[in-house]
């Protein structure tokens, strides 16, 4: 077993402590701040995270006492109305949201409520795991129990295909700087046919979208506290499950994941959720839909790195990309991707057993 206590390399990916001199965008916080009604005093204002948008986090501690949390998403690159509406939306669902205080859409700035520095990523090792995943499960249910079409924007057939074009373009083309010859690519899109097959065809209910170790904090009361939800979708069932059990910065054993998606498959059928009956079709339909997510999830790091200079993210692709031979290497319709992965990276063959 791997635990995030492991994998602390990874956690580059947060801001620095330092805030530049020429950062203009902290003139405008604190100009804002302190035109609040009533006035937030500052004390200090300091980095909190980062992530992989344009979007940045500054936790601002007050003169009268406490902190809070300063969201700068600068437009045109980022808007705050999404991360507002599905704040709202999941707050009446009673999952455990950052309070918002005060917003300027116009400039791109939310006060929120500070839920502290301890994510699941840093607190998660083989002592509390299975605690904190419970709790993160028991969140996912009540969410998925409340979900109603037309409220949050469709995850649909052409939106995973966009998705899942990420990989050939920015991992195989930009990363590896390899063109697909026809055949190859042929291959590729027929493996991509068999996974939205499936992951079209799954239940649909509402979607985090990045429900995992980063966007989860550990709180004394209504654990966890969930952010980082402003891309929640209406989509298939089992897509957070795999962000949390599949994670792209922390490994566990197949023997723990197994166990917790039976005790999450458990949990939704008492609740009347529309899980597969079969627990080993819905194991499938997990798989799946954790390769569609990897394989995107592979281009994006790529893209991070190539486009936007933040080369830490290469750091985890070999994470990812173990989840995606493990899977391919289980499924009949998938050993061509895995075939052209051997290809690409120039790996010996392996033979694998398949269903």
């Amino acid at each position: 077993m791997a635990s995030a206590s492991e994998n602390q390399n990874s956690a580059t990916h947060n801001a620095s402590n330092a805030i530049p001199d020429d950062d203009k965008r902290m003139d405008a916080i604190r100009t804002w701040l302190t035109s609040l009604t009533p006035a937030l005093r500052i004390e200090s204002l300091r980095p909190a995270s980062a992530d992989a948008s344009f979007r940045r986090y500054f936790r601002v501690d007050a003169v009268e006492g406490g902190s809070f949390i300063v969201m700068d998403a600068p437009p045109p690159v980022e808007d705050v109305r999404p991360f507002i509406q599905v704040a709202e939306l999941f707050e009446r669902l009673n999952l455990s949201v950052p309070k918002i205080y005060a917003r300027d859409v116009d400039q791109g700035l939310l006060l929120l409520q500070d839920f502290g520095n301890t994510m699941y990523f840093h607190a998660l090792n083989h002592d509390t795991a299975h605690k904190l995943y419970m709790d993160a499960i028991d969140s996912l249910v009540l969410l998925q129990t409340q979900s109603e079409p037309e409220v949050l924007p469709e995850y649909d057939r052409d939106f995973f295909l966009r998705e899942l074009m990420i990989f050939p373009e920015w991992y195989i083309g930009k990363h590896l700087g390899i063109t697909l010859t026809d055949e190859q690519n042929a291959s590729l899109q027929k493996v991509f046919e068999a996974i939205l097959a499936n992951v079209t065809a799954q239940a649909q209910v509402f979607v985090h979208r990045d429900f995992h170790s980063r966007n989860l904090m550990v709180l004394d009361k209504g654990n966890p506290g969930i952010i980082d939800f402003q891309g929640a979708m209406y989509g298939p069932l089992t897509y957070d499950l795999v962000s949390l059990l599949r994670d792209a910065y922390v490994q566990w054993d197949e023997e723990m994941v197994l166990d917790w998606v039976i005790r999450y498959w458990e949990a939704a059928r008492r609740a009347g959720l529309p899980v597969n009956p079969d627990i080993d079709s819905f194991y499938r339909d997990f798989e799946f839909m954790g390769l569609q997510r990897h394989l995107k999830i592979l281009g994006i790091f790529a893209r991070l790195a190539h486009r936007d200079g933040k080369p830490a993210f290469l750091d985890d692709i070999p994470l990812v990309m173990s989840y995606v031979r493990k899977t391919a290497h289980r499924y009949s319709a998938l050993i061509p991707l895995l075939r052209l992965l051997d290809v690409l990276e120039e790996t010996p063959q392996q033979v694998g057993y398949t269903f």
